[in-house]
């Protein structure tokens, strides 16, 4: 039975419990003036979670319209469950990355394995079959019980719902710092293809229209968890564990195919996944959208434990559940469909034309508020920006040098680094060959998967270092989007457009909206020179631990179209006397470095700079090379720098090594230096890959020899065993978690 004795509207107002539940005192007397009276406890409830920074982005609107959302081949941009891109032969490509930062915060595999269902959902709710999953995951440093719990548990999560809803997870990424001890990130993306007839949009159309519910139950779990996503994390966040929802995936891979089929029938109107804030974010939206309204009888709603009140299932976030609009007169037709997967589809409303959410309950109407004024009317804020005074401090610091005395015990420390270090021991958790599609798996550059029917691919991955957005949002923005772009093109693929995942501290602090809207500047301008559109994404901000907050981490998810399967490209050496060419000369850029980290203990300075033509003409050349068939691998150079990257591609064998020759001054071994790639090439492509990419210098060769070694003209300044440095790559996190 509840346990919630709901209070008088006198009480609300009285005894400010509105505030209990994220309303400020403000937006409680814009709802006492939409409605022209006191709200009862219900629309409050219903108020506070569509107006809570996760549903209405209601402090960051202003900054997310800079983003640049159209190109030619853009088929559904921000606004729906996923963006969708053409990839020509009347097929789109549909993906989409969201947070469940806080749930994953205090209940790592629930919140982990929801934020895998919940982007599944949103991804087949535009009626595409979801293909792939990526993830990008940050954590304090694995020395600490707490963080290593965390991460394990996340692993189990994501693992645990991908695996058995039997959809691949190909690829991500993640780094550890001490700025996420208090506050992981978890972003799940999902991937998804469709044909062009079988897009759906969730609108509620059609006055008289069916409204349904489909999927599981409803229960107690999650309910308020828009709003508690909406909030600071603090020592008493543990008591917000029953706002973490449980997740289910085999009912989810049921509810999937149930709704797959469910496209393909023309008595559906629309559809939507019931996901933050559940019932009431799905049925205002839908109406909202269609400029219709619904009334639902709660009655009729399914209902997992006893005595459910208005309140609870409006705002239950229960799992697995999706609302449909159905023409009215045809909801047999969708039963049937749905009783084949042994789910339940349930009439609980219908469309009406009064712009109104009308609720029901025992007779009652417990509630009737605009569905406008909880979607599309919700309030805006313009918060104050204000730089840092660290930002200054930094900008006004002399270039960072580090002093190196070994070098290769330089090396061997920044392979045992766990964000540079091999991440098998995440991905062997992982299912990433379920549905035989995966060509390349978790641990290149990007993953790829084909496109079954065809001789096309798809590329895709995710990408930020919140080091360099620290130093500098509007730098490091352009450099998450830049460095995605560069794993797309090493990969063999065309960038097509990105979703993103913008994770910040708390906006009200004039500080952190400044790295927002920075960060936001540089990733739109990253957006237009590459001609990859944003089509769409998810905000999560107050990622803070008792006033502390996290790295700004907008995180990059990308997707890319690879022509030809013939065209795919791994960052693994391939065969002895291939050419080891690099693109770009390195710079002493320090500041931000995996290095400078190592050294010092913390980062500082100014970010590595990043120029955008040139980042461009690199990536075309380099994608023009790898179609002509000229390229063996290729590697973009990020953290760790070239020396990294090098023995990167020595990883997956037992017999190469490599032998080259630098000019360059050696600590620029570890600058991390923008747009720059290392690749290799036949000897008999030696001439005509020069020609096609300009900047490209001829360092050495792969060899057969299993050593690895970087000569000057003097001498050899890293001579190792491949061995060595695999060992210490592959057994850095293994070692840490035992």
């Amino acid at each position: 039975m509840s346990l919630l004795l709901e209070p008088s509207v006198e009480q609300i107002k009285e005894q400010k419990i509105y505030k209990e539940m994220g309303l400020t005192d403000e937006e409680f007397a814009s709802v006492e003036a939409l409605l022209g009276r006191l709200p009862n406890y219900t629309e409050v409830g219903l108020f506070s979670v569509m107006w809570s920074e996760h549903c209405s982005y209601k402090n960051s609107k202003p900054v997310l319209r800079k983003f640049p959302t159209t190109g030619e081949n853009v088929l559904q941009g921000p606004g729906e469950g996923a963006g969708i891109v053409d990839i020509g032969d009347n097929q789109a490509v549909v993906f989409k990355i969201e947070s469940h930062n806080h749930p994953s915060a205090i209940e790592p595999y629930q919140g982990a394995a929801t934020g895998v269902g919940g982007i599944i959902r949103d991804v087949f709710s535009m009626g595409a079959r979801p293909i792939a999953l990526l993830n990008s995951l940050r954590f304090g440093e694995l020395t600490s019980p707490r963080v290593r719990h965390l991460f394990e548990e996340v692993v189990a999560g994501i693992a645990g719902y991908g695996n058995c809803v039997g959809i691949p997870t190909v690829g991500g990424e993640i780094q550890f710092d001490p700025s996420y001890e208090g506050n992981p990130l978890v972003n799940a993306m999902c991937v998804g293809l469709i044909n062009h007839e079988d897009i759906q949009k969730g609108q509620a159309k059609g006055i008289g229209n069916t409204v349904m519910y489909v999927g599981a139950k409803t229960g107690r779990d999650g309910i308020h968890g828009a709003t508690f996503a909406s909030e600071e994390l603090s020592d008493q966040s543990d008591e917000k564990r029953p706002a973490v929802q449980v997740g289910d995936p085999f009912m989810e891979k049921l509810l999937l195919e149930a709704c797959l089929e469910l496209v393909k029938c023309d008595a559906l109107v629309g559809i939507q996944d019931m996901g933050a804030a559940g019932l009431t974010s799905s049925s205002a939206e839908m109406a909202s959208k269609a400029g219709s309204g619904i009334e639902m009888n709660l009655d009729f709603v399914p209902q997992r434990e006893t005595g459910m009140t208005a309140y609870e299932m409006m705002l239950s976030e229960s799992q697995e559940r999706m609302l449909i609009v159905v023409e009215k007169g045809r909801e047999e037709e969708i039963v049937q469909i749905v009783e084949k997967y042994g789910l339940e589809a349930v009439s609980v409303g219908v469309v009406t034309d009064d712009k109104m959410l009308r609720l029901t309950h025992k007779g009652e109407v417990v509630a009737e508020v605009p569905v406008d004024a909880l979607a599309e009317d919700a309030p805006v804020y313009n918060k104050p920006s204000e730089e840092p005074a660290y930002y200054r401090a930094f900008q006004e610091q002399d270039a960072y040098v580090p002093s190196i005395t070994n070098y290769k015990e330089t090396l061997l420390t920044l392979l045992q680094q766990p964000t540079i270090a091999s991440k098998e021991w995440v991905y062997n958790q992982y299912d990433y060959m379920v549905r035989t599609n995966t060509v390349v798996s978790p641990g290149s550059d990007a993953a790829v998967v084909r496109v079954r029917g065809t001789n096309k691919a798809l590329a895709m991955t995710t990408d930020c270092n919140s080091r360099y957005l620290y130093l500098d949002p509007e730098v490091g923005g352009k450099i998450a989007v830049a460095e995605a772009a560069r794993n797309i093109i090493c990969s063999g693929g065309e960038p097509l457009a990105i979703t993103d995942c913008l994770n910040f501290g708390n906006p009200e602090k004039p500080e952190i909206f400044w790295q927002l809207e920075k960060a936001v500047d540089g990733m739109s301008e990253a957006c237009r020179e590459l001609q990859t559109p944003v089509i769409g994404g998810n905000v999560s901000l107050y990622n803070e631990t008792n006033g502390e907050a996290i790295y700004p981490t907008p995180v990059v998810g990308m997707v890319g179209l690879i022509k030809e399967l013939e065209h795919i490209t791994t960052q693994a050496f391939k065969q002895e006397g291939d050419l080891v060419y690099v693109i770009g000369e390195a710079k002493s850029e320090f500041a931000g470095s995996e290095l400078q980290k190592v050294l010092e203990g913390e980062i500082f300075g100014k970010a590595p700079a990043l120029d955008l033509e040139v980042e461009q003409r690199r990536q075309k050349q380099l994608l023009a090379a790898i179609r002509a068939g000229l390229v063996q691998s290729a590697h973009d150079i990020a953290e760790g720098g070239f020396a990294v990257a090098l023995a990167e591609g020595l990883m997956s064998s037992d017999e190469l090594g490599v032998k080259v020759r630098t000019v360059e001054e050696p600590t620029l071994l570890f600058s991390e230096t923008q747009s720059r790639f290392i690749v290799t090439v036949k000897q008999e492509n030696k001439e005509k890959f020069e020609q096609l990419v300009q900047e490209a210098l001829e360092l050495g060769t792969v060899t057969a020899d299993a050593t690895f070694t970087i000569e000057n003209d003097q001498e050899a300044m890293i001579q190792l065993p491949v061995a060595e440095l695999k060992t210490a790559w592959k057994g850095a996190i293994p070692c840490l978690l035992k």
